[in-house]
This record gives structure tokens, sequence and C-alpha cells, in this order.
């Protein structure tokens, strides 16, 4: 076998079988890179916040599903305050960038304050269905919440 032909089923077996999926890859990696840079870097604040927003979608599925109520308006809108969520967090490493600071402040409030939401969330729909949860995940959910609305900035208070 020629080596033009070993490098091209390599290719073909990491890229895709055709063009089109390559195009299409390449066209998700540039998005998901795109937001990425957005919403201030793939972290582990981010990342867990994404993780606990599918994790609450799902959970929430499951608790309507046990109460059966499913809803479509509801789940939908769900889908749509998620999204809203990544949008305030775009918003807040706007902020960052404005006041020049280097420390992403305003960030890593939001992120804190939408992951003790996300997970209180999650305990919520785990007591709907039945799965019980250890009390200390529960407190540092709602420590974390907590943390993310006292460590709002006062905007009463003008900065020299």
């Amino acid at each position: 076998m020629k080596i033009t032909v070993i490098a091209l089923q390599l290719y073909t077996s990491i890229a895709g079988a055709n063009g089109k999926e390559t195009s299409t890859a390449g066209v998700i990696a540039a998005l998901g890179t795109f937001c990425t840079a957005l919403l201030g870097g793939w972290d582990i604040a981010l990342r867990l916040l994404v993780y606990l927003m599918i994790a609450d979608y799902v959970t929430g599925l499951l608790a309507a599903m046990r109460n059966k109520n499913m809803n479509s308006e509801i789940m939908f809108w769900g889908g749509i305050r998620k999204a809203i969520i990544l949008l305030v967090v775009l918003l807040a490493v706007q902020l960052d960038q404005l006041v020049g600071g280097q420390n992403p402040v305003f960030r890593t409030i939001t992120l804190y304050f939408y992951v003790g939401r996300e997970g209180l969330s999650i305990v919520e729909n785990l007591g709907i269905i039945g799965v019980p949860l250890p009390s200390a995940i529960t407190k540092f959910l709602e420590q974390l919440k907590q943390k993310g609305e006292d460590d709002k900035p006062d905007p009463s208070k003008k900065s020299d």
C-alpha cells in the first residue's frame, strides 16, 4: 500500500468520511471556540456551570415525568433561561473588560451565583425524584449562591 493511500485513509478516519462532515465539524469547532472566548475561557467555573445547567435540565425533565406534569412550554422556557444565563456571563465578562482589572471579578461573582442556583435546583429535582444528597453538598451550594449575592458590587459607591 502506498503511503498516500494510508495517509488518506488515516485522514478520513480522523476527519470524517467526506468533506461535508469535515466542514460541519470545522464550523462547530469555530463556533465553540468563539463562544468560549466570549464567555471568558473554558475554565473550571464555566465548565461546572455548563455541566450543572445540563444536569438541571435533565433532572427537571425526570422530576416532571415523576410528577406526571410534562409541559413543553415550561421545557422551552427552561432552555431559554439557560441561554439567558450564558448571556449574563457574557455581560459580566464585558464589564470586567470595561473596568480593566486584572481579575475577572464580575465574571467570578456571576459564575458563583449561577453555579449555586443551578446546583440548588438540581437538589430540589433530586428530592422530587427521590434521590438523597449529602447535606454538606446542599449547604455548600447555598453558601456559593449566597457568596455570589453578597459579593455584588455596590453601584451607589463611585470609584475614583
